[in-house]
């Protein structure tokens, strides 16, 4: 299968990328690190303009309805850029979410409102122990037709940012899902101190919040795993692109750096470092668009070539950026310096989903299975 991109997706992708050139240069990730709800509004309602907010929204509901490989190129993209947005949570998680569970009022309420960067909202699915869903949340949901919900859901991305909650908790029916405003009493969203303050984190507390079940009873696990893995299109794209960035800044450093009156890239262990991180990184650009088009085109094995992909680009992502430190130098580990910030964003990326041995683990089992 082909990754190569077609005239329209190199059009999309450097229309991304002078966007980001400009609104997402590392002096503006600083400051946005810095702040509590970690991102712009004035560039979500820019990117919202350009569709890219509602990118895999339905046309329906208002959206462009746009496939994985668009997904994928749009992600590469502001994953080299460090971007500081709610993109993935609200953007991608959210959408495929709410599509997965059928709910066609929340959708006609709430996509629209996505899509014209109106509505930051976010999913709240982990608990204390593991990034990935629970099959029995300790989050729990009372009553009938009026809920409220009990409990706590950590690793909720953009927690501190989001103005609605899609919360995954323990119904008499199973695990389902439940809408929860900011506002909501009984609900308290602490930002978490993570090592990568580029993607927000935080803290949600529920105690007996008033709540609004989303699809049908005990369908919340099912709907959440199949836009889980939808959503790590995004991600893998992101680590791709992130991985790709680092590689170009080692070999551009390699390139301008001289000891001993020399280029450092002229040194054998620079070359072998540059060369490795390159294969590394060009071999998740390959593999996020592989699986990118077998989404698209509904591939059997498209699962297994997702799990695969997944614990590849993590530990490509985090291999590339910590490698890039190295060719730096001591300077590579200073603050003031942007390459730590990617190794940040690589080590948060291999866990937020799941880590690679989950994946490794979910491949040999699809591969049983198959």
């Amino acid at each position: 299968m082909s990754t190569g991109l077609n005239d329209e997706l190199l059009a999309l992708r450097d229309a991304v990328a002078d966007l980001l050139a400009k609104r997402s240069p590392e002096a503006e990730v600083r400051r946005l690190m810095a702040d509590d709800t970690g991102y712009d509004a004035g560039v979500w309602a820019e990117m919202a303009a350009m569709g890219l907010v509602g990118l895999t929204i339905p046309e329906e509901f208002g959206g462009s309805g746009a496939g994985s490989a668009e997904l994928a190129v749009v992600s590469e993209q502001m994953g080299a850029a460090l971007l500081c947005a709610p993109y993935l949570s609200t953007a991608v998680l959210t959408p495929y979410l709410l599509l997965a569970l059928g709910d066609t009022a929340e959708c006609a309420e709430a996509l629209p409102k996505i899509a014209a960067g109106e509505l930051i909202a976010t999913v709240a699915f982990a608990e204390v122990g593991d990034a990935r869903p629970p099959e029995h949340p300790t989050t729990t949901a009372t009553g009938d037709g009026a809920w409220l919900l009990t409990g706590e859901k950590t690793y909720v991305l953009d927690a501190t940012a989001a103005r609605r909650f899609y919360i995954l908790a323990q119904s008499p029916s199973g695990p389902s899902v439940f809408a929860v405003e900011r506002d909501a009493p009984g609900l308290t969203a602490t930002a978490l101190d993570t090592i990568d303050q580029t993607r927000k984190q935080g803290t949600l507390t529920l105690a007996d919040t008033p709540a609004r079940l989303i699809g049908a009873l005990g369908a919340g696990l099912t709907a959440l795993r199949t836009a889980l893995d939808q959503s790590a299109i995004a991600l893998i794209a992101e680590q791709a692109g992130g991985a790709m960035h680092a590689m170009q800044m080692s070999a551009d450093y390699a390139r301008t750096r001289f000891q001993f009156a020399r280029a450092i890239g002229s040194f054998q262990a620079i070359k072998h470092m540059c060369v490795d991180i390159l294969l590394e990184a060009q071999s998740a650009v390959s593999a996020a668009r592989h699986v990118a088009a077998a989404f698209d085109a509904q591939e059997p094995d498209r699962l297994t070539d997702l799990a695969l992909a997944q614990a590849y680009c993590s530990e490509a992502y985090v291999t590339t950026a910590a490698t890039t430190i190295q060719v730096h130098g001591g300077i590579g580990f200073t603050w003031e310096h942007p390459a730590h910030l990617y190794l940040r964003r690589a080590r948060t990326d291999a866990q937020i989903f799941g880590d690679p041995a989950f994946h490794r683990e979910r491949y040999v089992r699809l591969r049983e299975e198959s």
